[in-house]
């Protein structure tokens, strides 16, 4: 819950800030909406566009086939997400810190938040970058607040996209996702590289470490971060394998034997709550990594542990970009995806038809994501407490 706590005292400060100095800091309030413009950073995002434009077309040009790929497919993979909406919901909330019961991803406060602001920093420079590319002038850059939600935005001038060809509205609107999309490469690259070679040279497990609990869980009153789980009824959990073998063994109101670093503890089982058929503990969890002898000797027991913080840092930069970029390219107004599929429905088909159609394809994207995420996360909420 002290994630929790956190948000609802920036929100707090950040709102009464807002209010008392609005003026003085031009400020502008559109309910829960906070909004901050300015025209700075326009010289530089010119001096980008400018250095190399074909080179940001020709990236764009190749994106662009695989942004509609994106789209179609998170398209297919809602529709076919409605048989089992109820039971587990395909969107949630990324908020991190707070992980919520039945969310299938909990993302770390610290990691979370350098992880969207890439998102958010990649994404609005690249639209940025290619509506000057473009030829369309920027009226201005800036910081938004949704609630406690943070963004950014550039604003491009609208009379001047209405007057650029088909493909540069492409481009421009294709250019944040695929940014995102880009840098989601780099940093799995660079995950993988860590975890599947530089990680097993360095360390081997004995061990699995707990890394949170969920709040309202089974585990909540009995386990803590921290521990490292040597066994489970008896079976040995040296790593994540054997840890999932023995995870499959226990049934739902079993009560368990965890044997640990810190002494042994019991608890009751409860229901998975997307499956309620399988049992549920309410933990996350790692190997618990202990540095190679051959290793420490030439670095000691210490400095090699920094690969673990490089590995979360390069896949929860991957995550959040990839995440965020892909649903970002629903074809559902006002997302970017919307812009671009309207635009394609438009190359042939005439106005009074694609008005209407992106409205209703917008209308059933947005209502799916809605009702999966007020059911999967504030079922969760609920559980909580």
């Amino acid at each position: 819950m002290n994630a929790l706590w956190f948000y609802v005292i920036a929100f707090i400060l950040i709102w009464t800030f807002a209010v008392l100095f609005r003026d003085r800091f031009k400020i502008e309030i559109q309910g829960p909406l906070l909004l901050r413009r300015t025209k700075r950073m326009r010289g530089f995002i010119d001096s980008i566009a400018s250095g190399h434009p074909g080179l940001w077309r020709w990236i764009l040009n190749a994106g662009i086939p695989v942004a509609f790929f994106f789209m179609f497919y998170m398209l297919y993979l809602m529709v076919m997400s409605l048989q089992n909406i109820f039971v587990t919901p395909q969107a949630s909330l990324i908020v991190p810190g707070v992980d919520i019961p039945g969310s299938p991803v909990y993302v770390p406060l610290g990691y979370g938040i350098l992880g969207l602001a890439t998102v958010i920093v990649v994404h609005e420079f690249a639209h940025g970058i290619l509506a000057r590319v473009e030829g369309v002038r920027i009226k201005s850059i800036g910081l938004l607040l949704l609630a406690i939600l943070p963004g950014a935005f550039v604003e491009p001038d609208e009379d001047d996209i209405k007057k650029v060809s088909p493909i540069s509205k492409l481009r421009i609107y294709a250019a944040g996702s695929v940014a995102n999309l880009i840098l989601a490469g780099i940093c799995f690259a660079l995950f993988f590289g860590i975890s599947a070679y530089a990680m097993p040279a360095a360390f081997q497990a004995d061990g699995v470490q707990i890394d949170s609990v969920v709040p309202g869980s089974p585990a909540s009153e009995v386990l803590k971060p921290g521990l490292v789980i040597e066994s489970i009824n008896g079976m040995p959990t040296t790593n994540l394998t054997t840890y999932g073998m023995a995870l499959k063994r226990i049934r739902v109101g079993e009560v368990i034997t965890i044997d640990t670093d810190q002494g042994t503890f019991r608890l009751k089982t409860g229901r998975n709550p997307n499956n309620s058929s399988r049992a549920y503990m309410g933990i996350r969890t790692s190997n618990h990594l202990q540095v190679r002898e051959s290793v420490a000797s030439v670095f000691g027991g210490t400095l090699p542990f920094a690969l673990t913080y490089l590995e979360e840092l390069f896949f929860w930069i991957f995550f959040l970009n990839f995440a965020v970029g892909t649903v970002n390219l629903l074809p559902a107004k006002p997302l970017d995806g919307g812009l671009m599929f309207e635009e394609l429905l438009r190359y042939r088909l005439p106005e009074r038809i694609v008005k209407p159609a992106v409205s209703y394809v917008s209308i059933f994207v947005i209502l799916i994501i809605a009702v999966s995420i007020i059911w999967g996360t504030g079922r969760g909420i609920l559980m909580m407490f």
